[in-house]
């Protein structure tokens, strides 16, 4: 027995050992697979192959691995703008690179300012003689921008292209709360200060309508004026202004419409237009499907490129999404968190310092939490230049104030300079059910705020006094920042938004330019020669795994929901649509604080995934169970 023990002791070990060594190469192979990036190796000769199957934005998010994998789904796909202009700026000076592919099938879209840079660098990549050629079965208004800079333009005969123009409906929800009797209680300064309008009317109100048409208007013309120069062929008046006789004069076939109005120049499904490439590039000896031309993809392109790093170094700080909080981000501006990033450069001997703003605003805490943090690089004395993007309103406006020149382009939607509160009480639904407040008070105060016996008089006469105090703070700091007499700025703000052309001439931002010219101007400031200087993005590295993330959890279900014909578009809008309630819903009843928000800033063009509640594996154990 003794004998019998030993042996089975040994066994045991020898399996705990074997267990620990598997163990250990598991999570070894784990770590090699989530540490990997895309190889230089990877590049060949060829096209640069750009599958924009998703948004352009100025942040990439980062996915949250433990969520990603109960959910089974992942964001929609994001390509950063800098990286894509940084990737075909490099493709035109490459011999190995002889063309740029765009295949647009499944691409959601960018604001106007993001989609002008990467036009621009695709201008840049046809005078270096290097054909741009783009591909979809269905273009929107965004698609229709980037592929107006292309050489050709390719449609698959049974798609289309529909130019829609900015603007559109939002939902408003006064009606639905009076009868729920539901009390949404609005605190706010600003006539044109709309973002509360959805909680207490059925419909704009006439000046939020003023400022929406003017606004809309410049960024239609603004639209209008960069296609017709990149394409002059296009028919935009045709197209926009009768687009009905523009169909039947096709007899319904969009994709003939669209060449006869000259936005296309080609019919073809995708194998006929990967064979047109090859004619140019070269056949991939790689992959001989048909259809298949010689490329490299961004991944690895922007591997063997790398930006170079000479001379000093010109810090670059993002803004990007709503401002909100806490340690939210990317893609998402948490206050502390980016506070935090510049807290940790001022160790940095930065020569000067670039905010990049894209952003609506959102929580006013936290803006003044970025605001100070700014002003900490700004007491080294340093050159702050401000680069603001397709947004910088509202909180995206406040945070800009530190800078010492603010660039924006004609595109960027910015000011909205307004503060407001939206508080819910239920006293009134509360009521009908028999459900009552009672009790006693020593003060107006006591047990105050109430959202079930509702606020009393004094509750909601010091919220609208601290919001008005919250929008004397805000005119103060733009008054300081921009020079101009509070009366001047309360006149530009009341919530109203601007255009870039608007906003330079009355003084919110100081000249047209984009992130170079920013970068170009704090350079000069802080008297650096060129070529002896880089930019240096603050906290801009993500995660090893996200990429692995993507590529894991992007299933063919989800991005085939993405592309595809007209009715597959407005598909993609009914599912925008649920995402509009879901986030009114949240910004009613979620717990926020004094809110510098600009809701008549257009929508980021994400779109939420396909069915996104059926394909995580937690979902599906919970339909068992239930079925």
């Amino acid at each position: 027995m003794r004998f019998a023990s030993k042996v089975w002791k040994l066994l045991v070990g020898i399996k705990d050992g074997l267990s620990l060594l598997f163990l250990l190469l598991f999570f070894s192979a784990l770590f090699a697979v989530l540490t990997a990036r895309p190889s230089p190796a990877q590049v060949r000769d060829g096209a640069l192959l750009l599958e924009l199957d998703g948004v352009v934005v100025e942040e990439k998010s980062v996915i949250d691995p433990i969520e990603a994998f109960l959910s089974g789904s992942a964001p929609i796909r994001e390509y950063d703008v800098q990286e894509l202009v940084r990737a075909i700026d490099a493709a035109a000076g490459d011999d190995r690179i002889k063309a740029v592919v765009l295949d647009l099938s499944r691409f959601v879209g960018g604001g106007q300012v993001h989609l002008q840079d990467i036009g621009e660098a695709l201008d840049r990549a046809k005078a270096a003689d290097k054909p741009v050629l783009t591909y979809a079965v269905g273009y929107g208004d965004d698609g229709l921008l980037l592929a107006a800079h292309a050489s050709e333009v390719w449609i698959d005969p049974l798609g289309g292209a529909i130019i829609a123009g900015p603007g559109g409906n939002r939902l408003y929800y006064g009606e639905l709360l009076d009868r729920f009797n539901i009390n949404a209680r609005i605190y706010k300064v600003g006539t044109y200060k709309s973002a509360v309008e959805p909680f207490d009317r059925n419909g704009m109100s006439p000046e939020a309508r003023q400022n929406a048409q003017e606004l809309y208007g410049a960024l239609w013309e603004e639209w209008q004026a960069q296609v017709k120069k990149a394409r002059p062929k296009a028919d935009v008046d045709l197209v926009a202004k009768t687009p009905v006789e523009w169909v039947e004069a096709s007899k319904g076939d969009l994709a003939k419409a669209a060449l006869a109005a000259g936005l296309v120049d080609k019919l073809g499904n995708k194998v006929q237009f990967g064979e047109h490439v090859a004619k140019i590039v070269g056949k991939d000896d790689w992959d001989l499907t048909p259809g298949s031309f010689a490329h490299t993809e961004l991944g690895p392109w922007l591997s063997a490129n790398r930006p170079d790093s000479p001379g000093s170094a010109i810090g670059v700080i993002t803004i990007a999404g709503e401002i909100v909080d806490g340690e939210a981000g990317p893609g998402i501006a948490g206050g502390d968190r980016i506070a935090e990033l510049l807290d940790e450069a001022l160790s940095e001997d930065f020569a000067g310092l670039v905010v990049r703003v894209d952003s609506p605003g959102g929580s006013v805490l936290a803006s003044e939490a970025i605001r100070e943090a700014i002003l900490r690089h700004k007491a080294k004395d340093i050159p702050i230049a401000v680069s603001m993007a397709n947004v910088a309103a509202s909180g995206g406006y406040w945070v800009a104030t530190p800078g010492d020149r603010i660039f924006a382009e004609p595109e960027t939607i910015t000011g909205s300079i307004g503060i407001f509160a939206v508080v819910p009480t239920f006293e009134g639904i509360t009521g009908e059910y028999g459900i009552n407040s009672d009790g006693v008070q020593t003060t107006p105060l006591s047990g105050q705020p109430d959202l079930i016996g509702g606020f009393t008089p004094e509750v909601d006469a010091i919220l609208q006094s601290s919001i008005e105090d919250g929008y004397a703070d805000f005119l103060s700091r733009v008054s300081a920042a921009r020079k101009l007499p509070v009366e001047r700025v309360d006149e530009i703000g009341q919530g109203r938004v601007w255009d870039g052309g608007t906003a330079r001439q009355v003084g919110l931002i100081d000249q047209y330019g984009g992130l170079d010219e920013a970068l170009e101007w704090v350079a000069g400031e802080a008297k650096l020669d060129d070529g002896d200087w880089h930019p240096e993005f603050i906290g801009g590295s993500e995660p090893a795994y996200d990429n692995l993330l993507r590529t894991l959890l992007f299933s063919d279900e989800g991005e085939a929901a993405r592309g595809g014909d007209l009715f597959a578009m407005v598909a993609a809008r009914q599912q925008a649509l649920i995402g509009q309630v879901e986030a009114d819903l949240t910004r009613l009843a979620g717990a926020r604080g004094m809110q510098a928000y600009c809701l008549a800033c257009p929508a980021e063009p994400k779109a939420r995934a396909a069915s996104d509640g059926d394909r995580g594996w937690l979902n599906r154990l919970a339909r068992i169970f239930a079925d």
